[in-house]
Parts: C-alpha cells; structure tokens; sequence
C-alpha cells in the first residue's frame, strides 16, 4: 500500500509526520468537509494580558462514533466525546500542538471541495498562525483575531457565539 506523507512546512516540525493512505486521506477530508467545523471561541480570561483566551478547535459531531474514532487513528490526537442530552458523539481537537502539527498540514495538503469549507479554513489557519506567534496577547492583533473571526461563514445551523 501507498502511503502519503503530511509534513509541516516549517522546518521545526519536520520530524512531525503522519503516514495514511491517500484514499483514507481524502475520505476523512470529504467527510470533513461536510460535517466537520473548525472553530475559534474567544473566552475571558482576567489572568490573560488581554483578558481573552483564544480557542482554537476542529470538531465533528456524528450519532455514531465509529467514523469519528477512524479521524481519531489517522490523526493520533483528539478525543471522542459523547453528550449526556442527545447521545451525539463529537471528535474535537483544540491542543493548540496537534492543530499546528497534524489537523493544519493534512487538511493544507488534502484540500477541500467546499468553497465555504476552503474560505473559513483559510481565516482558521490565518487566525491559528497568530496564535502560534504569540500575537494574540497583545491587544492590536487580537483585535485582527476578531476582526478575521467575523468574516467565517456560518451555517444557517450553527450558532455563532462571540
């Protein structure tokens, strides 16, 4: 079998690899792009020198978690969830680490169909790499964070929280 190997572009996280087969690759990506979300929720914080706390998560919530454990393999992060109120199963992803090291680069290699899908995972990765420079603690570049958060488009189903 084939394998295609997804890499960070930044030299520091070379060494940082997933080994999956392109057409499970490009199955969990289609799924993705369906079902999956890639979120950023803004959390105060009083002990943050902004007073907000930046969250960072990819999610997918299904009624069975088989498909979700299979993201949950393939990615070697995240965690299976099940809510007490309705029984659904949610794959999240919010260590700011395997973002920046697993879910960014698959997702930057295997694209997605969606345009929509495609423009809110441009803001993500826009949003992500200011947080993994640090540049959300100071007020300006949070005020850029929120000013890109803005611009995700949402489905009619969901919700947008500030």
């Amino acid at each position: 079998m084939e394998y295609g190997t997804i890499s960070r572009k930044d030299s520091k996280y070379m060494n940082q690899q997933i080994n999956i087969q392109p057409a499970i690759a490009y199955y969990l990506t289609g799924f993705a792009d369906g079902e999956g979300n890639f979120n950023i929720s803004l959390r105060k914080k009083p002990d943050h020198t902004t007073d907000w706390q930046v969250i960072l998560t990819f999610n997918i919530s299904q009624k069975e978690s088989y498909i979700l454990s299979q993201f949950k393999k393939h990615f070697g992060c995240g965690q299976i969830q099940q809510r007490k109120s309705d029984g659904l199963f949610i794959y999240v992803v919010n260590n700011p680490k395997s973002l920046q090291e697993k879910i960014i680069p698959f997702f930057r290699k295997y694209k997605f169909l969606s345009h929509t899908k495609q423009y809110n995972f441009s803001i993500f990765c826009k949003i992500a790499d200011l947080v993994f420079k640090k540049e959300h603690l100071n007020s300006n570049d949070l005020k850029k964070i929120i000013e890109l958060r803005k611009k995700i488009k949402y489905q009619s189903s969901q919700k947008k929280k500030i």
